[in-house]
């Protein structure tokens, strides 16, 4: 494994390679995270507000269907929805290989498991401070605003981490299908070419990247959390 071939290969990629491909991982990682909370927030509070009991009822077979989707998306296993939405991202950013194409399905995989956190976060807000809100006079709108994500916002922040950790696994497994960054360098230096320091090299830099992540997101989660100041 340590031959002067393989450190002489893994030298030059850390050299010419690796700052491309580290922020090549950051832009998966956060982009997609960042565009998964757009659409999942919305979502995950309607599937809340919406509900039978919600502040908001909708229409039974409306909330039906979108739970359907949403877990039928949620049940498609990452390789196998890339390989379905590869044809999409061509025609959205003209291109099926590459970090660019990758962006639209991670986003697509991503969104659906960001409303479930989503969904978890706000039924975790005490149903007491709901209803004192409703006593008061305030809209719907005014309650999801001001009471449902406030007081949510601790365990929101804590499932932006496993988002982002989720998110960030499914873009190195992407690296088998044309997607870039450290995923992509582990795959096809140190896989495909049994180049086996590579690929571990990669591995490790992974596994930095995770630790900093959830390092990072538990000490934004308990400064945000007003229970344990």
């Amino acid at each position: 494994m340590f031959s002067e071939e393989n450190v002489q290969l893994l030298t030059s990629i850390l050299r010419e390679d690796l700052v491309q491909a580290i922020g090549e991982t950051l832009v998966m990682t956060f982009l997609p995270t960042l565009l998964a909370f757009v659409i999942g927030i919305p979502l995950g509070v309607l599937l809340v507000t919406g509900e039978e009991r919600g502040i908001r009822p909708l229409p039974r077979v409306l909330m039906q269907a979108l739970n359907v989707v949403i877990n039928l998306l949620r049940s498609v296993p990452f390789l196998i929805l890339l390989v379905v939405v590869l044809p999409v991202s061509r025609f959205f950013v003209g291109t099926a290989v590459g970090t660019r194409a990758i962006i639209v399905p991670l986003t697509i995989a991503a969104f659906p498991f960001v409303a479930r956190l989503v969904e978890t976060s706000i039924r975790e807000v005490d149903q007491g401070v709901i209803e004192a809100a409703q006593a008061m006079g305030a809209s719907p709108m005014q309650i999801v605003c001001k009471v449902m994500l406030p007081e949510a916002k601790p365990a929101l922040i804590s499932n932006v981490t496993v988002a982002l950790i989720t998110i960030f696994g499914y873009g190195a497994m992407a690296g088998v299908l044309g997607g870039g960054g450290l995923g992509a360098i582990a795959i096809n230096y140190g896989y495909y070419r049994r180049r086996e320091l590579v690929m571990w090299v990669m591995v490790i830099l992974l596994i930095v990247l995770v630790q900093i992540f959830q390092s990072t997101g538990n000490f934004i989660t308990k400064r945000s959390d007003k229970r344990i100041r």
